[in-house]
């Protein structure tokens, strides 16, 4: 009791106001994040927030609502007093990014210890994909993997498959996208709230295979900020463009009544075959449904949300020659149940200051299908749980810990069935640590992790390994800061590594998998400066990774089955790189736009280089922004890829030119979006040197897309 009143008499209050500048109507579920503690609140319907039981000290507020710009304020708060500030949002073309993947707690991309790329819902309505890949190919340091429109899959910093963790809501997706080119990660970009890319090992809260990166699917409001509010908000959207003949459209809901809350949605998308230069890619539509909806209820110190979606859909593999002949046309037809449970709870005591759980069933399955015949059929059902302390705060630390684990159950059948029925049990404790000084930060973290495969009638494995970190973030200058990091990880073999035998169209070669692999560890540093200003705002930065029995495809040279035979070997490898982005104010409204990410891989000690590495690229564009208009041109460059592994062909460097335009009209419960994304302007007829079909499927010629985005809230 002593404990409490004296907490009562020495925390401070800080409340404000954020309204819209051009009229001054108050603004309701505005976002409000105090920056050093990690908190955040939403406005009420008159605007307003109101942060209690703050410690005395010195804060950075920021407050934002896309897409309107951000307003970061310092404020000194007293003991026991109360500090009032308060916020006028406007249009403009830039503003600060908010993450909750980096370190599974809210905070500016600014902040992070890594390189975090936020694409947010206005942004992904433009670009009107069905796959994950071609959403963000246009992020710096991110390519796409593509075996057609429908299966395109993020490359982070040249790492695919296993390595890259696909997530949606912080949850494995359970889809199969990381075994084969022509799998999908399938989601309609444009009914998500967002789309967070973790580039460099993340290994720490999510896993393994995300020893290369992250990309985290938020599929909602609710999903990141777990409380009630009264009254209805939602969105409606449509979309509609050429050279694939584009249509679609979706719309969400949530409806709030004292502490419940109860949201849904759903929508579809289609894409008929698409136009290149060279003329029409025969067998490349694409087609997305889904439909879910979540109930929860939130008290003041626990929450629960229940929720269930099913996801279908069917793409298109272009034909591609297989040994002296051409393998006829092939559809693949998936679908996905997926129901999730998620609780928390807050105050638990001197050692935990909050706790969230999330229980997660995926059930995924597709059909390889010819002439509506099924040649094969995946089964693979993902029961995944996850469970994060948040610490309460002693001093200068802070921090979370917590467990992590999935049960899988895989199989396939018919003429593509690789491998044996296999049951996968992983299990994991994390803990991830930062001290807060004066002038800079430090963080620090492990992991243990155990994976376990039981194979139908071959031996079965276990892989167990740690992994850990170190990095600091310090201020240069005003606005300005420089980051490091320093990461051991590891990584066990994937099933598809220890067991395929068989020819595997989807990687163009006959497999050999082999059940005696070793567990792949790597070490890395990157090294980056960052600049977070009202006219300047940009990071540039390096990484060097070393990995130790390194997993990759070997070809021996000869066919068989019409494909080059090629075993899963082990090596070492390094990769090594660079990426930057810059955004600079030359004029009242005027931003010019830069980018670059260069990528160079290779097996050591001889120096071959890694298959699939995506080539040296950069982006030239401008943001003009006039009231609710803005016009964004863009024109990438690609150099040619002349590193080559010995099965790959060369790929001719390119120049694609672009512009977005679009119109926004906010007001105080309400916005409407229209725009119009012009992409490859110039008609080139050029080739991703990351798909496995890029010498029989070119990229999309020229087109435009158009969308219709509604906001009410």
């Amino acid at each position: 009791m002593l404990a409490a009143a004296s907490w009562a008499q020495t925390g401070g209050t800080l409340r404000g106001r954020v309204t819209l500048e051009a009229n001054g109507d108050r603004l309701a579920h505005a976002d409000v994040l105090l920056v050093q503690a990690g908190r955040h609140v939403e406005t009420s319907a008159g605007g307003e927030f109101e942060f209690r039981g703050l410690a005395p000290g010195r804060y950075d507020v920021l407050a934002h609502m896309h897409p309107l710009i951000d307003e970061r304020k310092q404020v000194e708060v007293a003991a026991g007093g109360v500090t009032t500030v308060d916020f006028a949002l406007r249009l403009a073309p830039m503003h600060e990014h908010i993450t909750v993947t980096a370190s599974a707690q809210e905070e500016t991309t600014f902040e992070s210890f890594q390189a975090v790329a936020t694409v947010e819902t206005l942004d992904l309505a433009s670009k009107a994909a069905a796959s994950l890949g071609d959403a963000l190919e246009r992020e710096t340091g991110v390519a796409k993997r593509s075996f057609g429109p429908g299966a395109s899959r993020p490359v982070i910093r040249g790492f695919d498959g296993d390595r890259v963790a696909i997530l949606q809501d912080g949850m494995s997706t359970g889809t199969l996208s990381s075994q084969s080119g022509d799998h999908a990660e399938p989601v309609d970009v444009t009914s998500v709230e967002r789309i967070e890319v973790v580039r460099g090992p993340a290994t720490l809260l999510y896993g393994s295979n995300a020893i290369g990166g992250v990309v985290n699917v938020i599929s909602g409001h609710h999903e990141v900020h777990a409380h009630a509010h009264p009254g209805v908000r939602g969105s409606l959207a449509a979309s509609a463009g050429s050279a694939n003949a584009l249509g679609g459209g979706n719309g969400s809901f949530e409806a709030g009544s004292g502490k419940w809350l109860l949201s849904g949605g759903g929508g579809a998308l289609r894409t008929g075959d698409y136009h290149t230069p060279a003329g029409t890619v025969e067998n490349s539509h694409t087609r997305i449904a889904h439909t879910a909806a979540s109930i929860g209820r939130f008290d003041e110190k626990r929450y629960f949300r229940l929720g269930y979606g099913v996801y279908d859909g069917r793409y298109g593999i272009p034909p591609v020659p297989a040994g002296d002949s051409e393998a006829g046309p092939v559809d693949e037809k998936w679908r996905r149940h997926n129901l999730r449970l998620s609780a928390g709870f807050q105050e638990l005591g001197r050692l935990a200051g909050g706790l969230t759980l999330q229980l997660n069933y995926s059930d995924w399955n597709h059909k390889e299908m010819a002439e509506e015949h099924i040649q094969t059929e995946f089964f693979n059902r993902v029961l995944g749980y996850r469970g994060v302390f948040d610490q309460a705060p002693r001093g200068r630390w802070s921090g979370r810990f917590g467990f992590q684990g999935q049960y899988r159950d895989y199989s396939v059948i018919g003429e593509e069935a690789l491998t044996p029925p296999v049951r996968q049990n992983s299990v994991a404790a994390f803990a991830l640590e930062e001290f807060r000084l004066e002038r800079f930060r430090l963080q620090l973290g492990g992991r243990v992790e155990n994976s376990r495969y039981s194979p139908h009638g071959l031996r079965p494995r276990s892989f167990t390994g740690f992994s850990g970190s170190a990095g600091l973030h310090a201020p240069l200058w005003k606005d300005g800061a420089f980051v490091a990091s320093f990461s051991h990880s590891y990584r066990a073999p994937a099933i598809e590594e220890l067991y395929n035998v068989g020819p595997h169209p989807g990687n163009l070669a006959y497999e050999v998998g082999n059940p005696d692999l070793r567990r792949e560890r790597g070490d890395g540093a990157e090294v980056a400066v960052r600049q977070q200003s009202r006219r300047l705002r940009g990071e540039a930065g390096v990484f060097y990774y070393r990995l130790k029995d390194y997993v990759y495809l070997a070809p021996t040279g000869v066919f068989q089955s019409g494909f080059v035979k090629a075993n899963y070997a082990q090596g070492d490898s390094r990769y090594l790189g660079g990426e930057g982005r810059m955004e600079l104010a030359v004029y009242n409204g005027v931003w010019l736009r830069l980018g670059f990410d260069s990528v160079s891989a290779q097996l050591r000690p001889g120096g071959t280089p890694l298959p699939r590495i995506p080539p040296v690229r950069a982006r030239i564009g401008a943001d003009v922004h006039l009231g609710g208009l803005s016009l964004r041109p863009e024109l990438v460059l690609a150099r040619p890829q002349q590193r080559l592994f010995s099965t790959e062909t060369r790929t001719a460097g390119y120049a694609t030119a672009a512009l977005t335009a679009s119109y926004t009209l906010a007001r105080s419960h309400r916005l409407h979006s229209i725009g119009a994304d012009l992409f490859n302007l110039n008609n080139r007829l050029y080739r991703n040197h990351v798909s496995p079909i890029k010498d029989f499927a070119p990229e999309t010629g020229r087109g435009i897309r158009f969308n219709y985005t509604l906001r009410f809230f």
